[in-house]
Parts: C-alpha cells; structure tokens; sequence
C-alpha cells in the first residue's frame, strides 16, 4: 500500500470512529500510532478531523464529565485527573467541571455516601467517618466537602 493510500484509508477509519463517539486528540493520535501512521501523516489526520469537526476537544470534554457524573457518580477531582490524562487543556476542564450543578453534586455525594454507610462496618464514630471520608475521596470528591458533610451527619 502506498503513502497516499494508507493515509487515506487511515482518515477514513479516524473518520468513521469520531463520527460514532466522542474523542479527543490524545485518543486519535494515540489510535493512529497503532495503525502505524507516521508522525507527519498523523498531525495531517488530526488537523483534517479538526477541521470537518470530527475532534472537538470542548465537546468531548463536557461529554466526558456529564457522563463520568451521571453514571460513574465521580467527583471533580477524579474527573479532572482523568482529563489531565488525555491531555485536555487546564481551562476546558475547568470551564466544563463549572457546569456541573452544585446542589445536584452535593446530593450525589450525600447518596452515595449514605448507601455506603449501609454496608460499612466500624468499631465507633470516628472509625466510620474515616471510612466513609475515604469512600468519597476514592470516587474523586473534594476532602473539604468530605469534612464538611461527615460532620453534619
């Protein structure tokens, strides 16, 4: 297969993979080294699906942190890291962990911390709440709003 038509063919993947789910650059670039494509073809590739608007880092992101909240039930913290880890850009993330409702996010941490009290056993109070404080930091809550709840309960 020539230069051309392996670059082709690879667009053409890149391209019908983006148009099912959302991606974001480091997952393409990462997908296309594995494919083998040159690092050259593989900026080319990437600015192309920039540009049809195939790869749109905002919209993946904000894809990213409504779902990882919604369903995985994660905090800010756990979200951001995952985030940093693709290689989003510092102000997207935030821009995109902002949307995320503070009343909803709160009632999410007191449910998931009250079914986990359901399940956790502890010798007294203070062993609980060192429980339930790690629980929380575990699916990526703030350790202030930790306190702050396990305090009032």
């Amino acid at each position: 297969m020539t230069e051309k038509n392996l670059y082709n063919a690879a667009l053409s993947r890149a391209m019908a993979i983006c148009s099912r789910r959302e991606y974001c650059v480091y997952d393409i670039q990462s997908k296309l080294q594995s494919w083998g494509i040159s690092d050259q073809d593989n900026e080319k590739i990437i600015k192309a699906l920039i540009k049809e608007n195939f790869i749109n880092e905002k919209r993946f992101t904000e894809a990213f942190v409504r779902d990882k909240f919604r369903y995985n039930r994660w905090g800010k913290v756990k979200i951001k890291a995952h985030l940093k880890l693709k290689k989003i850009p510092a102000d997207i993330i935030t821009s995109s962990l902002n949307s995320i409702d503070n009343e909803l996010y709160i009632k999410t941490l007191k449910e998931l911390l009250t079914i986990h009290r359901r399940s956790v056993k502890a010798n007294n109070q203070y062993d609980l709440k060192g429980k339930l404080f790690r629980y929380g930091l575990s699916k990526g809550f703030e350790s202030e709003l930790l306190y702050d709840l396990l305090n009032r309960i």
